[in-house]
């Protein structure tokens, strides 16, 4: 069955995972998710992930997620920007979430990359997510 949004479905993954304490979560490959594990993975909120090709073009992201005392190291992972509702936003409007703790996932024409570095490099463009 077709996903209607695959980001989201990555994250509900990851969400769902934790909830249950897995180490280990799977979700199918593309370049706008790997951007995210990227971001995930500097940031410090997962311990990393490795892609896995099968035939046909299909590929796999094993994510290692991260914990700390037992306690998963992401609190809250949330899509803004859905496929219904698009949510851009310029440099001087970029959200900061609970003043600078966490990270908003920002798509912008330099690639996929974390608010801090969005105003560091002073562009803009589709809030992606928000982690904490």
């Amino acid at each position: 069955m077709a996903v209607s949004d695959p980001l989201g479905d990555m994250l509900t993954r990851i969400r769902n995972a934790q909830m249950r304490g897995k180490s280990v979560v799977k979700t199918p490959a593309s370049r706008l998710r790997e951007g995210v594990l990227t971001v995930l993975e500097t940031e410090g909120y997962i311990r990393g992930y490795s892609r896995t090709e099968f035939g046909n073009g299909q590929a796999e992201f094993d994510i290692e997620l991260k914990y700390f005392d037992g306690e998963p190291v992401i609190r809250t992972i949330e899509r803004v920007s859905r496929p219904g509702r698009r949510v851009y936003s310029s440099v001087k409007t970029l959200p900061q979430v609970n003043n600078g703790l966490g990270v908003s996932i920002v798509s912008t024409p330099k690639g996929v990359m974390p608010d801090w570095q969005a105003r560091e490099e002073n562009v803009g463009g589709e809030v992606l997510c928000r982690v904490f």
